[in-house]
């Protein structure tokens, strides 16, 4: 945890372009509905609360888990503090567990643009021992994550992240790598969709591969509806899942 304070310190550090971090004459740019966060972070002293819920088939259980919020507040240019609550899992049908995921806090810097015009940005977060232990797992936790954007040409972009994750109990598989990549097509003024590839990849055990893809809808430019439908690609990732979500902006809220 110490280490995970250290380079959040760090990030604080490292300048940004305040023109590049976006403002409230932005549209809303969500972490969801891809597992690939975007680069941007939330405008300055705006709120944004991200909701879904997911439907997940695994090895004969089916899951349905909501309300996956994220609250997210721009505390300054280029930087904002995070919040994943806990996430209730409930299984209709086979033998998978039923409760509530960790509450996390997390903080997330925009860094100035890279050369080739690159968005890049960090976030920092923890675990904390609040949830089911047989499904957030038993002690504390934490994450690292690196989400990265370009334009390649108009209408069409690339993305991707990188995590390395501190898995709660995890010990034996700690860290686990999380490669992601994305590719983006913005479909007129308020909508876009994606397809994305996703790995997890523990230090011990067999990695999960999705291959993932869904989209989203702008109707204001602080509001937003998206969808996701996911096929597992081995047998350690989930067979398929399905999910929705609805996300709104606050601006000048604190």
């Amino acid at each position: 945890m110490l280490a995970l304070l250290g380079v959040s310190a760090a990030c604080a550090e490292i300048s940004a372009d305040d023109d590049a971090c976006g403002s409230v004459e932005t549209d809303i740019a969500t972490d969801r509905p891809d597992v690939t966060n975007s680069s941007q972070v939330v405008p300055r002293a705006s709120v944004q609360v991200e909701n879904g819920i997911n439907w997940t088939g695994r090895q004969g259980a089916t899951v349905i888990d909501g309300s996956n919020t994220r609250v997210r507040f721009g505390v300054s240019q280029c930087t904002e503090v995070l919040f994943d609550l806990p996430n209730y899992f409930h299984s209709p049908r086979g033998a998978a567990s039923t409760g509530f995921s960790d509450f996390s806090p997390a903080i997330k810097r925009q860094f100035e643009q890279l050369p080739g015009d690159i968005e890049l940005s960090a976030t920092i977060g923890l675990e904390l021992p609040t949830g089911n232990v047989r499904i957030a797992g038993s002690g504390y936790g934490g994450y690292i994550q690196l989400p990265w954007s370009k334009e390649i040409v108009e209408g069409w972009s690339l993305s991707g992240m990188f995590t390395a994750f501190l898995v709660p109990g995890g010990h034996a598989s700690n860290p686990t790598l999380e490669p992601t990549f994305a590719v983006e097509r913005q479909v007129g003024s308020r909508a876009d969709f994606f397809v994305e590839y996703v790995a997890d990849r523990p230090r011990r055990g067999v990695p999960s591969q999705i291959f993932d893809s869904g989209g989203a809808y702008r109707m204001t430019p602080t509001r937003q509806i998206d969808f996701r439908v996911g096929l597992g690609l081995n047998r350690a990732a989930p067979e398929h899942l399905f999910g929705v979500g609805y996300s709104f902006r606050f601006d000048n809220a604190i």
